[in-house]
């Protein structure tokens, strides 16, 4: 975080009401419209400048989140401690206007560093060392989180990556995939959807919902995932992106090698109701926190 924030003690009332002027300043500009969720925005000035705000819209109960404020907390940890590069992030529950809703506070990446535009700028060596920074990310969370005794999940697509100096950065912590059960997470999704429709509807659409968290849950699916994007972002190297991901698996992640290289026969299509889901909500492919 930037020298003026740090003067505020993150959490004190000083630093909640500048948080709070700048959540309900109408004038605020998003930096993404990918917006299931949210849309981030970013201060140009103030105690908050270097950062990027993510403010999730529910009429959630004061039970409900507090359980998500502390399985966001445990999430961030948790991450970390499966070897997960991850900018300074910080979810409070903001008190506004008689509503409270939870507001994330990350320190800013550079524009630059956002793994989907790299990958649509580099040359195809280039675009390959993009893909091995990512696998690393990968790998390493699912080797640390075998050794745990807790279900926990992670979602390092394209667009929740950035890659500075050769490593790769995670930076979507939301929803917190930690301590929910499968029903639990679908809630979740509905629940704090930015789409007022999508909160009053979705336990009508429970069955997509629930569908599109399995690949987060699932190592070779992570993976599968990933090369999937490459392919559907750059289709004329998709033969290149099958080929590192079934070389990677057999590298790095060889207790899943046989399932991924069996998925990488041929480049991976998204799942019908997951395509379905994506244009109802009219989401698009970039990443949550581009300038």
């Amino acid at each position: 975080m930037n020298s003026e924030e740090q003067r505020l003690a993150p959490g004190s009332a000083e630093w909640l009401d500048a948080l709070r002027a700048e959540v309900t300043d109408g004038q605020r500009e998003p930096i993404s419209r990918m917006g299931y969720f949210c849309a981030p925005f970013r201060p140009e000035s103030g105690p908050f400048l270097g950062t990027v705000i993510k403010v999730y819209q529910s009429r959630a109960g004061q039970e409900i989140l507090q359980r998500l404020a502390a399985a966001h907390d445990d999430y961030v940890a948790a991450l970390g401690a499966c070897g997960v590069r991850l900018p300074e992030t910080r979810l409070c529950l903001l008190d506004c206007d008689g509503t409270t809703v939870p507001v994330i506070v990350q320190e800013a990446l550079p524009a630059a560093s956002m793994m989907r535009d790299q990958m649509l700028q580099a040359d195809l060596d280039g675009a390959l060392a993009l893909m091995e920074a990512a696998g690393e990310v990968i790998a390493t969370f699912w080797k640390a989180a075998a050794e745990r005794d807790d279900r926990v999940g992670f979602h390092p697509s394209i667009r929740n990556l950035a890659v500075i100096d050769g490593q790769g950065i995670f930076f979507d912590t939301f929803p917190p995939l930690i301590g929910y059960s499968h029903d639990e997470m679908a809630e979740v999704l509905i629940r704090f959807s930015d789409k007022t429709w999508m909160r009053a509807l979705g336990p009508l659409l429970r069955w997509k919902v629930r569908g599109i968290q399995d690949e987060w849950y699932s190592p070779p699916e992570t993976l599968i995932g990933l090369v999937g994007s490459a392919c559907r972002l750059r289709p004329d190297d998709q033969q290149a992106f099958l080929d590192w991901g079934r070389e990677f698996a057999q590298r790095r992640m060889p207790d899943h090698a046989d399932e991924i290289l069996q998925a990488l026969s041929e480049p991976p299509r998204l799942p019908f109701y997951w395509t379905a889901f994506r244009k109802l909500l009219g989401l698009q492919g970039e990443p949550n926190i581009r300038r």
